[in-house]
């Protein structure tokens, strides 16, 4: 005969696959750095390891992203696309072969609602052995060069922190893949790591060459013969910055900051351009861009700016969605009126609503998920 106690966890295990599977899921939820609803909830990521072959770590760098071994990865981090950015990073970690040689770097605006210090213990609670650092993003770095967009939300400071990266990240760090927010991998990221960048290329991105390379910029700036000729010696394509690959060294050595910040500072003088922070990226290095495959970058899953209609996935193999536009996945689907595509996104999901939450709190028995688990891990 059983013990009491556990009789009661047998029962509980029973009553739990036969009505409830949700519960059963050894997935561990943490609130913020208050559980009042005012900030975020999320469940603990499962643990991910390298596989076989995977580069083995230095042990000799005082500075953890120096490690020679390591894929580096950029993303900003802020409370508006938090949820994003976790089902971003759960994604590259997911369909990595090497995930525990992957270094994020984390840049998180100064004076968001939630402070770097809780984004921090947020992020580390959700993935408990992820390589990451977050950085300060001063916001009055930047806030005289941006100005007015054809969308409110792209004129946040943070959208122009990818023109900092090379100041901001350890000097040891020669390269980086920069991702926005609103993307899943759906592939190996050490693919995209090793693309070479040739010809002393300093980005390297998908390209766009059938696209309309005009409309990213005024009448007045191609009806000025001065303006326009920077692209006289180039082949301009357009390409989307919320995915590249970009070499450190390069952008250092170039001053390409510096050459981004000239024509914010013309923009707020003479209006050249209307969408936010990718005209500048264009006006510099369009017809310079080392071609990556577009399965790199499937954006345009959020719509346009205005309006944010479904789309479809374009033809080929996709190996990065991006829901690139004024539609947001999480957003559609809490809302309850997905778009087909943001199903794809939701398997990446970490967030967990209130209402959820509250469920699992009013179970009529007194055990936890996690303590379920536990005991039948030790019944086996």
């Amino acid at each position: 005969m059983l013990p009491l106690r556990l009789r009661a966890v047998v029962s509980s295990l029973i009553l739990c696959f036969l009505f409830s599977p949700f519960f059963c899921l050894g997935i561990r939820s943490f609130p913020t750095a208050e559980d009042d609803g005012s900030f975020f909830h999320y469940a603990e990521a499962p643990g991910y390891r390298n596989g076989a072959g995977c580069p083995v770590s230095s042990t000799h760098t005082a500075i953890p992203s120096c490690d020679p071994s390591l894929v580096h990865i950029a993303m900003t981090l802020d409370s508006g696309y938090l949820r994003g950015s976790i089902a971003a990073v759960h994604s590259v970690l997911r369909h990595s072969s090497c995930p525990e040689s992957v270094f994020f770097h984390f840049v998180a605006a100064e004076f968001d609602p939630a402070s770097p210090r809780v984004l921090t213990r947020l992020v580390r609670s959700i993935f408990p052995s992820l390589n990451f650092k977050v950085y300060i993003f001063r916001e009055d770095t930047v806030i005289n060069l941006i100005s007015s967009s054809i969308r409110l939300a792209l004129e946040n400071p943070l959208n122009y922190a990818r023109n900092y990266l090379g100041d901001m990240l350890d000097a040891c760090v020669d390269r980086v893949i920069y991702l926005d927010s609103d993307v899943v991998v759906v592939d190996d990221v050490r693919k995209l790591w090793r693309v070479p960048l040739t010809d002393a290329r300093v980005i390297g991105a998908p390209e766009y060459c059938h696209a309309n390379f005009t409309k990213y910029f005024t009448e007045e700036f191609w009806n000025d013969p001065l303006l326009s000729r920077v692209f006289s010696s180039r082949k301009p394509c357009y390409f989307n910055t919320g995915v590249m690959v970009m070499d450190l060294v390069r952008w250092r050595e170039g001053n390409y900051r510096k050459r981004i910040e000239n024509w914010m500072e013309l923009q707020r003088k003479k209006r050249i351009y209307d969408l936010g922070s990718l005209p500048p990226f264009l006006l510099v290095f369009a017809g310079n861009v080392e071609a990556i495959d577009h399965r790199w970058n499937q954006h345009g899953l959020g719509g346009d700016n205005v309006n944010g209609v479904c789309r479809s996935l374009h033809p080929g193999p996709v190996s990065l969605l991006h829901w690139s536009g004024k539609g947001k996945p999480w957003v559609r689907l809490d809302e309850k009126k997905p778009c087909p595509l943001d199903r794809l996104w939701e398997p990446y999901d970490l967030y967990k609503p209130k209402q959820t939450r509250d469920r699992v709190r009013d179970q009529s028995w007194g055990f936890s998920s996690s303590i379920l688990v536990g005991y039948a891990h030790d019944l086996l």
